[in-house]
C-alpha cells in the first residue's frame, strides 16, 4: 500500500522507528510526550512505535519524571546493550580493531603492526588477514555472536576506515590508496571471499578521514555545529568536510594540495604537496635531513616524541634549534593548508585529529591557528575556531563502528535479510538527519 510521496506503510513505519531510535540515542531518556515532539510523531504513533521497539528489546523504561500537579511520566531510553559493533582503523603503520556496544563503550581491542613501513606499499592480502584475525579475536574475547537471532551479543556490522579514495562498484568496494601502493584494491571482496565473515553481517568500507569526521560530528568537537572540517594528521594528512552544502560529509585528499611549486617529492609522486611537508613521515624526514637524530630503530610515534622533546625539553635544558625550526616550519605549512580549507568551505570549526595531530597539537596548535588566520580571508577567518579533536587516537575506529550503527538506525532497528545485497553506507542519511535535528534545536 502506497503512503505519502509514494512511500509504503512499511517505509513510514521504518522511518518512525528510525526517528525514535535516533532521538533516544542522542537525547534520551525521554518521556513519550517529549519523544513525540522531537520525532515529529503524534502521541498515538509514538506510543505504538515505543511499544514495538520495547517488544524488540531496543527500548527500555528508565524511571519516571515528576510533573507539577500531574501524573509522573515514564521515561524510556535506548537499550545500548542490545548488540555489538566492530570498528577497524587501517592506518599506515598498524591495523587497529575494536569491539563496542551500541553506546560506543569499548569492550575489546587488538592491534597488528603492518610490515615494511616506509616501502610505500602494503600487501592488501596481509591487511585483509589482519582485519579478519582482529575481528575474530575481539569477538572471541567478548563472546559476541554472529547468529541470525537478535540478542545482547549480536554483531550488527563491521566498519573499516582506510587510507585513500573509496569507490563503490557493482562488484563491491575498491580502495585507491596511491601513497600506500593500492590501485583499485578489492578490499571488500578479499574480506568476503575469505569465508570468515558471515554473509549476513553488514560490512562497510570508508575513507579514514571520513570516519574520523563521523565520530567527531556524532560524539566529539563537531556536535552542534553546522559547518566543520575535521583534519586527520598521521603519517600523511587528510580531511573530511561537513557543511550546509555537503552535510553528509566528503573526504578530501587535502594532503595533496600543492603548497610549493616544484617542492619536495610527495609519496604520491607529485611535488610540493602539503603531505610532503606536514605529514609525520615527511616531518621526520625533514628533521633527519637537517641534522636531527631520531632514536635508532624508533617507529614514527616514538621518533615524533623525540622530536618534540628536542624542540622543547621539559627539564629546562636548551632547545635543539634544528628541531624547533622544523616544527615552526611545519606549523606554518599546516596553517597555510588550513587557511585554504577556511577560504573554500568557510567552516565554523576546524578540528585536528589523528595520532600525529594529537601528539603535536599541544605544542603547535597556537602557532598553527595564528598562521591559519594570517593566510585566510578576514571574514571567514573571523568566525572559525581551530581546536583539537576530542575523541583521541581511537576516533577512526569509533567512526568506523558508527557506520553499521547508522545503517541499523536507518533500517529502523532491524537487521537486513540474510540474502540482501551489500548495504550502501547509510550513515550519510543518518548524519544528515542528525544535523537537521541540531539545527532545529538551535
Amino acid at each position: 500500500m502506497a503512503g505519502h510521496g509514494g512511500r509504503t506503510v512499511r517505509d513510514l513505519r521504518r522511518e518512525s522507528r528510525s526517528s525514535v531510535l535516533q532521538r533516544l540515542y542522542f537525547d534520551g531518556p525521554m518521556s513519550r510526550l517529549a519523544l513525540g515532539s522531537a520525532a515529529g510523531l503524534s502521541s498515538g504513533s509514538v506510543s505504538n512505535v515505543v511499544a514495538e521497539l520495547m517488544a524488540d528489546g531496543l527500548v527500555e523504561e528508565a524511571g519516571t519524571l515528576g510533573t507539577d500537579g500531574g501524573r509522573p511520566r515514564t521515561l524510556v531510553r535506548f537499550a545500548a546493550g542490545r548488540g555489538r559493533l566492530v570498528g577497524v582503523d587501517v592506518g599506515e603503520t598498524r591495523v587497529r580493531v575494536e569491539l563496542f556496544d551500541l553506546s560506543m563503550s569499548e569492550l575489546a581491542r587488538t592491534e597488528r603492526v603492518l610490515p615494511g613501513h616506509g616501502s610505500r606499499s602494503y600487501d592488501a592480502g596481509v591487511v585483509a588477514g589482519h582485519i579478519l584475525d582482529g575481528v575474530t579475536e575481539v569477538l572471541a574475547t567478548q563472546g559476541a555472536t554472529q547468529g541470525p537471532a537478535p540478542g545482547p551479543g549480536e554483531l550488527l556490522g563491521v566498519g573499516i576506515g582506510v587510507p585513500g579514495i573509496v569507490e563503490r562498484t557493482a562488484d563491491g568496494t575498491l580502495v585507491h590508496g596511491q601513497t600506500v601502493g593500492w590501485d583499485a584494491v578489492p578490499l571488500e571482496g578479499l574480506l568476503r571471499g575469505s569465508g570468515r565473515l558471515p554473509p549476513h553481517v553488514p560490512l562497510f568500507v570508508e575513507n579514514g578521514a571520513k570516519t574520523l569526521g563521523q565520530a567527531e560530528m556524532w560524539f566529539g568537537g563537531g556536535r552542534g555545529a553546522r559547518d566543520v572540517v575535521v583534519v586527520l594528521f598521521g603519517s600523511g594528512v587528510g580531511a573530511c568536510v561537513v557543511t550546509d552544502e555537503v552535510e553528509r560529509g566528503r573526504a578530501l585528499e587535502w594532503g595533496h594540495l600543492t603548497v610549493r611549486v616544484r617542492g619536495r617529492r610527495c609519496r604520491c609522486g607529485a611535488r610540493g604537496c602539503l603531505e610532503a611537508y606536514a605529514g609525520a613521515e615527511a616531518l621526520l624526514a625533514r628533521w633527519r635531513e637537517a641534522g636531527g637524530e631520531p632514536p635508532p630503530g624508533a617507529d614514527e610515534e616514538a621518533a615524533l616524541t623525540a622530536l618534540l622533546a628536542a624542540a622543547g625539553p621539559g627539564d629546562g635544558g636548551a632547545a635543539d634549534p634544528v628541531a624547533a625550526r622544523v616544527l615552526a616550519e611545519t606549523a606554518e605549512y599546516l596553517g597555510a593548508g588550513l587557511a585554504d580549507l577556511v577560504n573554500l568551505f568557510q567552516p565554523e570549526r576546524i578540528l585536528v585529529g589523528g595520532w600525529a595531530g594529537l601528539q603535536l597539537g599541544p605544542a603547535l596548535l597556537e602557532s598553527v591557528r595564528t598562521h591559519t588566520l594570517a593566510h585566510a580571508l578576514r571574514h571567514p577567518a573571523g568566525r572559525v575556531g581551530v581546536a583539537l579533536g576530542r575523541l583521541g587516537p581511537h576516533a577512526v575506529t569509533v567512526g568506523a563502528a558508527i557506520l553499521p550503527l547508522a545503517a541499523f538506525f536507518a533500517r529502523g532497528g532491524r537487521r537486513p535479510p540474510v540474502d540482501s545485497p551489500a548495504p550502501v553506507p547509510a550513515w550519510q542519511a543518518s548524519l544528515g538527519g542528525r544535523l537537521a535535528w541540531q539545527r532545529g534545536r538551535g
